[in-house]
């Protein structure tokens, strides 16, 4: 267990836990506070800050010793992303039900894929400093783009569209396998 003890805390896991605590609480909070709970926007939110947290450790202090030590990084890597994206899933989920507000939980698996394969994805072409910059991306267009009946509008606001949209689904999806598998077998970028 002291391996796993160590990797969390080269991966800097108990301060991005912290960020999305936090995140999701004040959002949650605020959001009922201000009348706009059921806005699907705050869960999105949530779910990006995640992401961004999470993109943070996606790469050690070290990237000489990572691809040097004597393990099998791939599963260690997709594991990490899953985790990653099981933790925000389930700090929103409990934030808001917290707060006695309900969340569509089929938009918050699809966004937390989605925006944790974007950070991935991100971490392996931008590297560590700069894998938050897609999962950001991916929400500023959504909350600037208005959502259209085109399927580029769809796919480009994807984070923000019901979770019945096949376009959204099929981004999300494709962000998700897509950078997972490139972060996974490839590693962050130097």
């Amino acid at each position: 267990m002291r391996w796993l003890t160590l990797y969390a805390r080269s991966r800097q896991v108990p301060t991005a836990l912290a960020a999305v605590l936090a995140g999701a609480v004040a959002v949650s909070v605020l959001g009922r506070a201000v009348g706009g709970a059921n806005d699907p926007r705050l869960s999105v939110l949530v779910l990006a800050a995640g992401a961004t947290a999470l993109a943070v450790g996606l790469a050690g202090p070290d990237l000489a010793l990572d691809r040097t030590a004597a393990i099998r990084w791939p599963p260690r890597r997709a594991a990490h992303l899953l985790g990653g994206a099981v933790l925000a899933a389930a700090v929103l989920l409990t934030a808001r039900a917290g707060v006695g507000l309900s969340t569509d939980l089929a938009l918050v698996v699809r966004d937390s894929a989605g925006l944790t394969g974007l950070a991935a994805l991100g971490a392996a072409w931008c590297g560590r400093s700069c894998a938050w910059l897609p999962p950001f991306a991916a929400l500023a267009l959504a909350f600037v783009l208005p959502p259209g009946p085109g399927t580029l509008a769809q796919v480009l606001t994807w984070p923000m569209l019901p979770p019945g949209t096949p376009a959204a689904t099929w981004a999300a999806l494709v962000a998700a396998a897509v950078g997972s598998a490139v972060y996974a077998l490839g590693g962050p970028r130097r």
